[in-house]
């Protein structure tokens, strides 16, 4: 009986680490890779969250070492501290700190990735989720182009 289960759980765990080590993992050629989303319109129409994201990415010995995020406007504007103004002043204090909070989840959703080497775990943050629904998308572009 011991040995019958002791063979159980020697194939277990070797089961266990061959589908740890990702028969399904992709590996990825060392160099620089640009990956942009495709333009987001909301709904109804409105000028609120439209735009696009592009990431460029650094890998080296198969691991991104690098990450940049930047958001822009479907126009190809760069949403930066004026994002969220209207004629330069702050019309609207809400929109314009909601405007200012995605921009800055930008910088923590590319340290992440950096951290944590894939996307797995990586969650959207709260006012962000857009720029989130984008970073994924536009990531998932650039290790396209990096795969072996």
């Amino acid at each position: 009986m011991r040995k019958w289960m002791g063979m159980t759980l020697t194939f277990a765990l070797c089961a266990g680490l061959l589908a740890g080590c990702g028969g399904g993992s992709k590996s990825y050629k060392d160099g620089t890779y640009e990956g942009k989303s495709s333009v987001y319109e909301s709904e109804d129409g409105s000028d609120d969250g439209n735009g696009y994201g592009v990431v460029n990415l650094t890998i080296k010995d198969g691991s991104i070492t690098e990450c940049t995020y930047k958001t822009y406007e479907v126009d190809g504007t760069f949403k930066d501290e004026e994002y969220g103004k209207e004629d330069g002043r702050i019309a609207n204090k809400d929109y314009y700190n909601k405007a200012q909070k995605a921009n800055a989840a930008r910088d923590e959703y590319a340290s992440m990735l950096v951290q944590n080497g894939q996307l797995d775990g990586i969650d959207a943050i709260s006012g962000a989720t857009i720029n989130y629904d984008e970073f994924v998308e536009a990531v998932n572009n650039a290790l396209k182009e990096a795969e072996e």
